[in-house]
């Protein structure tokens, strides 16, 4: 099963989640001090939001959350195919939860990610042993969970000013 991802920096979370509540008829099935996500079937989708933005409200990133390694895979070699410049992060760990993820960017410069959950973790991120790399381009602890992501969007190589999360 593959779920579209939206993740959307807000200012007041409680507003937001008796907002989101309410229009998904549900509550979130992960809620935290600075993050609330719901879960949702019908439409199929994992909704987050967080007030971890930097400096923006609305729209972080977009994502598709795929459920197998193989799916997973399938994407990347997908956006291979089509030329689009990938930023590999592999295993790391945001929004409470740990995944297995890259990134891609639309032509508008919109980040998206194509991940698969691996866990939940008690913290929004946390530091991974293969991971130093990212860890020392992270902004602190109110950083996004998208990287900011420089370059064109398809067939050129993409760099990061700082890596997030999510």
């Amino acid at each position: 099963m593959k779920r579209l991802h939206i993740h959307v920096h807000v200012e007041d979370l409680a507003r937001n989640i008796a907002f989101y509540s309410a229009m998904f008829g549900a509550q979130p099935t992960r809620s935290e001090v600075d993050y609330a996500k719901w879960m949702l079937d019908e439409p199929a989708v994992n909704f987050a939001i967080s007030t971890r933005g930097q400096g923006h409200l609305g729209v972080d990133h977009l994502g598709i959350q795929v459920d197998t390694e193989e799916d997973l895979a399938a994407l990347k070699e997908q956006a291979h195919a089509a030329d689009m410049s990938l930023v590999g992060e592999g295993t790391t760990s945001c929004c409470y939860a740990r995944s297995d993820k890259h990134w891609l960017l639309d032509p508008q410069g919109l980040p998206w990610e194509h991940f698969r959950t691996l866990g939940s973790i008690p913290v929004f991120s946390e530091a991974t042993p293969d991971k130093a790399e990212l860890k020392a381009h992270q902004s602190g602890p109110q950083a996004s969970c998208a990287p900011r992501l420089q370059g064109k969007p398809i067939g050129v190589p993409v760099k990061t000013a700082s890596t997030g999360c999510c």
